[in-house]
């Protein structure tokens, strides 16, 4: 079953514009379905796997003579897994400069953007795309609303990545696999982690944390390692699109706070694979973390697939008044209160107070839908 991913259109209408497209995703998240369905499109092309060895020494220290050799004639190049190409940054620049008729599609995990192969040699001759596991919307094609309101729990628990939601016999174990193999892959080539154990370690503590405050210097007491250590590995597990931080929003109210940031995970499938907790909701005590996480996660991936460019927040006092996210675009701020039950919610005065113009909302099971699609 192929289900269509929202950016498709848009990688579409940027072919042929003299610029190489990057779609950059974790791995098993449908870069290499989606790139194929692309390429049904067009009788002049070809598919490159990077994970073959032979692909990969044709791509390395080559000629630009060399290049389009083994390229022929073809106008659309699609390269899977570029990041598996030494100095692959450099062999695209080579084709784009010297034969710019020639359209490269490259795709990359986490590793493509960690290792910074392509940032320098591509400045300003690429187009990035970001392709995250299925979003709630996206869902909308294989289900009615009714069903995909009856699979919201397992969803929840499960996650989003194509293997899990279409394989749904299996999704435990398709979910355990991606979670111990593919998630820790290329974060673990990466060559600043010297500690792996204390990796498995970090993402434990952050799964159990997803909702709440997280400070470095604690998770630096809990884990046993330094907080420059802990940022660094934060910020690979971002690049590596499992997990992604909110900072606090602060304008102008002394009490607001300014240091501590929220971490959440992309997918929560992974989450609760990183806890081994497959429980159903109505058996947990981490449901209304867990939900948060979900909408915010669902909100993220509908911005990302719509191209909408926002600047996300939480809000929270030094007095512990709240509000879960928050969305500042073109100097207008929304205020969201992320609850699975609640029917009712009053913003804390002194947000109303300090941001009269802010508009606030509830977002709980029953409306989630206009919030994430």
């Amino acid at each position: 079953m192929i289900v269509n991913r929202i950016i498709k259109p848009k990688i579409e209408q940027s072919l042929f514009k003299r610029k190489i497209i990057i779609i950059y995703g974790p791995r098993q998240v449908g870069k290499t379905t989606l790139i194929k369905e692309i390429q049904k499109k067009y009788f002049d092309s070809m598919y490159f796997n990077c994970d073959e060895p032979d692909i990969r020494d044709a791509f390395t220290n080559r000629t630009s003579t060399e290049l389009k050799s083994y390229l022929g004639n073809k106008k659309l190049i699609f390269i899977d897994e570029a990041q598996r190409v030494k100095n692959i940054g450099i062999t695209l620049k080579l084709i784009i400069d010297n034969y710019p008729e020639i359209q490269i599609v490259a795709t990359g995990s986490s590793s493509f953007e960690l290792s910074n192969k392509i940032a320098e040699p591509l400045t300003g001759r690429k187009i990035e795309f970001f392709l995250p596991p299925f979003s709630i919307e996206e869902l909308g094609q294989i289900y009615t609303e009714q069903e995909l309101n009856r699979l919201l729990n397992e969803r929840i628990v499960y996650g989003m990545y194509p293997e899990v939601v279409l394989n749904r016999p299996e999704a435990r174990e398709n979910l355990k696999n991606i979670s111990l193999s593919y998630a820790y892959k290329d974060v673990l080539e990466y060559q600043n982690i010297k500690y792996p154990d204390m990796l498995q370690k970090l993402l434990q503590a952050l799964a159990l944390q997803i909702g709440n405050e997280v400070s470095y210097n604690e998770l630096a007491s809990t884990i046993g390692i330094d907080k420059n250590t802990i940022m660094s590995y934060v910020s690979i597990l971002e690049k590596a699109f499992i997990i992604f931080r909110l900072n606090p929003f602060s304008r102008n109210l002394r009490t607001e706070l300014k240091k501590l940031r929220k971490i959440y995970f992309y997918d929560t499938g992974i989450r609760n694979a990183l806890i081994n907790n497959y429980n159903p909701l109505n058996l947990r005590t981490d449901i209304g973390a867990m939900w948060e996480n979900f909408i915010i996660s669902e909100r993220q991936k509908l911005n990302n697939n719509h191209g909408i460019q926002i600047n996300s927040y939480f809000w929270r006092t030094r007095q512990r008044q709240e509000i879960d996210y928050l969305e500042e675009k073109n100097n207008q701020l929304s205020a969201f209160e992320i609850k699975y039950k609640k029917e009712k919610f009053t913003a804390p005065k002194s947000f109303l107070i300090s941001y009269p113009d802010a508009t606030v909302k509830l977002i709980n099971k029953n409306n989630y839908r206009e919030f994430t699609i």
